[in-house]
């Protein structure tokens, strides 16, 4: 192999490198643009990814609620368990049970299973959702999942904070269609929620 094409292999190289990192890129922007917006009706949303066993994520939680209702804005959730929690996946599947019945009780489990966080275990999980169950007379089957249909739900939501490059939670934004320019912003002390939804009704 000569120099000259030795050195022309090496530059198409390094060009297809460049272009897979960019497309990369684009590919995370565009995911981040089509998850980081309003639901259909609202000009302005919290748009929140957590982990049912994250003790941040309990704290942030109520936080999320209140604002919610101060400013009359939705919160959309997004289940983003991490590896190294060993219960928040199971009970990320079943909150997607619950949500099966409406995603108001979903969300109430959600609350409820992070109220009673301290105390759950991989062992007592079940027994606090059957407690649950039996609280709002839903039927919690011996299998919750049979099909894993709940499980490619909870895979799904993980699969687009990935792409959107998020590493922690909770992770909260506020997303609005007020400005194009700036359409989401990501409030990372939860001392700025309020702040942040402020400057963004302003803009």
């Amino acid at each position: 192999m000569n120099k000259t094409f030795a050195h022309r292999l090496a530059l198409v190289s390094l060009l297809a490198l460049i272009a897979m990192a960019a497309g990369s890129r684009a590919t995370s922007q565009d995911t981040a643009d089509s998850v980081l917006r309003p639901p259909k009706g609202a000009q302005m949303a919290i748009v929140v990814f957590e982990d049912l066993q994250c003790p941040m994520c309990r704290r942030t939680a109520p936080l999320v609620e209140q604002a919610s209702k101060t400013y009359k804005i939705p919160v959309i959730r997004h289940d983003f368990p991490l590896p190294m929690h060993n219960w928040s996946y199971q009970a990320a599947v079943m909150a997607r049970f619950f949500d099966t019945h409406s995603k108001q009780l979903g969300n109430e489990f959600r609350d409820y299973i992070f109220e009673n966080q301290l105390d759950i275990t991989p062992q007592t999980l079940r027994g606090y959702a059957e407690k649950f169950a039996t609280a709002h007379k839903v039927d919690l089957p011996f299998m919750i999942d049979p099909n894993g249909k709940l499980a490619a739900e909870v895979n799904a939501d993980r699969d687009l904070g990935k792409a959107i490059k998020l590493d922690h939670t909770p992770t909260v934004y506020i997303v609005t269609s007020r400005n194009s320019s700036k359409p989401y912003v990501e409030v990372k002390d939860n001392n700025q929620l309020y702040s942040t939804i402020d400057a963004m009704m302003k803009e």
